[in-house]
């Protein structure tokens, strides 16, 4: 008798621990169900990167700060492309690019200030800032501008200082004191 009760409550243990795996597996499915094929495609992405994170640590190939920086780093992607899926209503992601303080070299050659980092500005004519993640550590995250972008962000550079040049120099010719000659 007893050993049937324990039996039993072992059979429902089981049932409940996999409805619960089948549960949080089709939660997840639901999660990317509701983006297009792109945004799916690069969350799969993400997680295949996970994977591979998990695989290394597991074989002892990666250090623990490592393991931790990296799982922080994609969760902190997919939380900004899930963000801009969400928020455009559009099946399209940019290139992503997220980097921790000290990693910021890594993506300019000179690093913008963090405290003077505003969402939405362009910096080196390369990214636009997304936002700032908490994910561990803070990863600030860039959209890579296509080269289409970059080209029209430097036709405008260009448009803007030849009109600064040209009012500079307007601004000099009008500013100029006159001569008074002597009479000959």
């Amino acid at each position: 008798m007893r050993r049937r009760l324990s039996l039993i409550c072992l059979l429902a243990l089981i049932s409940f621990a996999g409805s619960r795996s089948a549960l949080a597996q089709r939660q997840h499915t639901d999660t990317a169900d509701q983006f297009g094929p792109i945004v799916r495609s690069y969350l799969g992405y993400l997680k295949s990167e996970q994977e591979v994170v998990d695989d290394r640590a597991s074989r002892h190939e990666i250090t623990r700060a490592y393991y931790i920086r990296n799982s922080n780093r994609i969760r902190a992607l997919r939380q900004i492309a899930m963000r801009i899926a969400r928020q455009t209503d559009n099946d399209y992601l940019p290139e992503l690019e997220a980097a921790a303080s000290d990693e910021l070299g890594n993506l300019f050659e000179q690093p913008p200030t963090l405290s003077r980092l505003r969402v939405g500005e362009v910096y080196s004519n390369t990214f636009r800032f997304l936002g700032a993640v908490r994910s561990g550590d803070t990863f600030y995250v860039f959209a890579r501008l296509d080269p289409y972008e970059q080209a029209d962000l430097m036709e405008k550079e260009k448009t803007n200082s030849a009109q600064a040049v040209k009012a500079g120099a307007s601004e000099q010719a009008t500013s100029r004191p006159r001569r008074v000659g002597a009479a000959h």
